[in-house]
């Protein structure tokens, strides 16, 4: 068989035709992987999520013109659907508050083995023999030569350092591991998080007003005596009175955070600038020292005050919308796998899942403080 060009008459041979179609099919599958990574980053900066859940909040509720065409009886039968949905909501908003209940209970049987992991990174604790042997997967399998090597080589390194205590810079590397949290590091941040031990979660007690709060538990250090630094997230699982059906579970309504009692001259989240000033008059110049707020990572222990009006600018609805995002992803992924975020092993899972966690966990509107997070 032979394909003849019409407007050259001439023959292409059906094998380079084939050629043709897979680079095209190689090229449309290049851009198709461009495509779904900037929009991966998109769905990842705050301010882009929030203007879009803004639009999306605005076409919510917008009259199609079917509902005004029914006739007045089925109107009336569909407003009795919409009294059965409000009611569906309240039931729903009754299952989160038991699910924050199971949790609080679980969490409970977690804290011991999260104790003893805080204790061995810290070196409170040397685990066994027993409790160190790891049996890795098939492909992390290395052939009798390959472990003989790898053993002598680590001999070596160890005869060449000093015994290192625990597993140092842990939560450190752990933080660096991860996009959304290396973001907020600076490298003024790093020797301060070299000290830190331990992170906790803390939810209400029974019968509380729905809550969870961060515990960061550092070791004695040079620039604050604090031994405990909190951040705590105030949330409400009920549907709006004004607005039932846009209930789509607990709702962080704001976070406080704590005073950093920083050591003279250690206080990272200021810096201090110097400005020329020229007098009008008399034409002289001095130098002015001003501070200034600095970036910093310990900035998230000083979030921005939610006025009870609930209306922010749109400077801290950004913050407050990346807080609450962070907020939650310590609590639900870093404090339970962290060991898998030191390895690195659970950064490809959350490459993965990245948009549906945006689309499910954060959910950033005017209506309350801008940012929902959901279980």
């Amino acid at each position: 068989c032979v394909c003849i060009c019409s407007k050259d008459q001439t023959e292409i041979d059906p094998a380079d035709m084939e050629d043709v179609e897979e680079v095209e099919e190689e090229e449309t599958g290049e851009d198709n992987s461009k495509a779904r990574q900037l929009t991966m980053q998109m769905m990842q900066n705050p301010q882009i999520l929030a203007a879009l859940q803004e639009r999306l909040d605005g076409l919510v509720g917008s009259p199609s013109g079917y509902m005004e065409s029914l006739p007045k009886v089925v109107k009336r039968r569909v407003n009795a659907l919409k009294n059965l949905q409000v009611k569906c909501a309240h039931i729903e908003a009754k299952f989160y508050e038991e699910v924050h209940e199971l949790e609080r209970k679980y969490a409970a049987l977690y804290q011991p083995l999260f104790d003893k992991r805080s204790d061995i990174v810290k070196a409170a604790y040397e685990p066994t023999d027993e409790e160190c042997e790891w049996k890795p997967d098939e492909e992390e399998e290395l052939t009798e030569e390959m472990k003989e090597k790898a053993k002598v080589e680590e001999e070596k390194k160890d005869e060449e350092k000093e015994d290192p205590k625990g597993i140092p810079e842990f939560w450190l590397t752990v933080f660096k591991n991860v996009d959304l949290l290396s973001e907020m590091l600076q490298e003024h941040d790093e020797p301060i998080l070299k000290h830190l031990q331990d992170i906790k979660v803390k939810f209400s007690d029974a019968g509380q007003p729905m809550s969870f709060t961060l515990e960061f538990y550092f070791e004695p250090n040079d620039f604050f005596p604090n031994t405990v630094l909190t951040k705590t997230y105030k949330m409400r699982s009920e549907p709006d009175e004004s607005d039932p059906f846009s209930f789509d579970g607990p709702e962080i309504m704001g976070c406080t955070g704590c005073t950093v009692d920083w050591i003279k001259g250690k206080n990272v989240t200021l810096k201090t600038i110097k400005k020329k000033q020229k007098h009008k008059g008399r034409g002289t110049v001095r130098t002015v020292t001003k501070t200034v707020p600095n970036d910093s990572f310990f900035n998230f222990f000083s979030p921005p005050e939610v006025p009870e009006s609930g209306e922010l600018d749109e400077d801290s609805e950004a913050v407050l919308a990346a807080d609450f995002e962070i907020g939650h992803f310590i609590r639900e992924r870093i404090v339970p796998r962290a060991v898998l975020y030191f390895t690195g092993e659970a950064i490809e899972d959350d490459d993965d899942d990245v948009s549906e966690r945006q689309r499910v966990k954060r959910r950033p509107t005017r209506r309350t403080i801008q940012t929902m997070s959901r279980y």
